[in-house]
């Protein structure tokens, strides 16, 4: 039986909210030091001491993958139970991941929840 919950439709309404989100917060915390753009579903910062992260949705295996400068890719899936994103290989939570290195990048604490 298909799960309802994991239809192409609501797979692309969670990922653009958290997108969407991502992209506010993380603009508002550290916009100052990093160029954040999204366009297209494809979230880039740019942090202005070099480095450049990109994360997008892949649709067809309703995943959020994220490119980092420091740990490299990642595919992200969509855990109902914790409504939280997590790593496919080591189920890292995506938003603390983010938090984590760029707050190491910036010498900031960041709070993406």
């Amino acid at each position: 039986m298909n799960d309802p919950t994991n239809d192409d439709e609501t797979f692309e309404a969670r990922a653009s909210g958290t997108l969407d989100a991502l992209m506010e917060r993380i603009e508002d915390q550290i916009g100052d030091v990093a160029d954040v753009d999204l366009e297209g579903g494809v979230l880039t910062i740019e942090l202005d001491d070099g480095g450049q992260y990109v994360i997008n949705r892949h649709a067809p295996n309703r995943q959020i993958w994220v490119s980092s400068p420091q740990s490299g890719a990642g595919h992200f899936d969509f855990h109902a139970a914790s409504a939280r994103w997590r790593n496919s290989r080591d189920r890292r939570d995506l938003h603390q991941l983010l938090a984590d290195e760029l707050g190491a990048a910036t010498g900031r604490t960041l709070s993406l929840d």
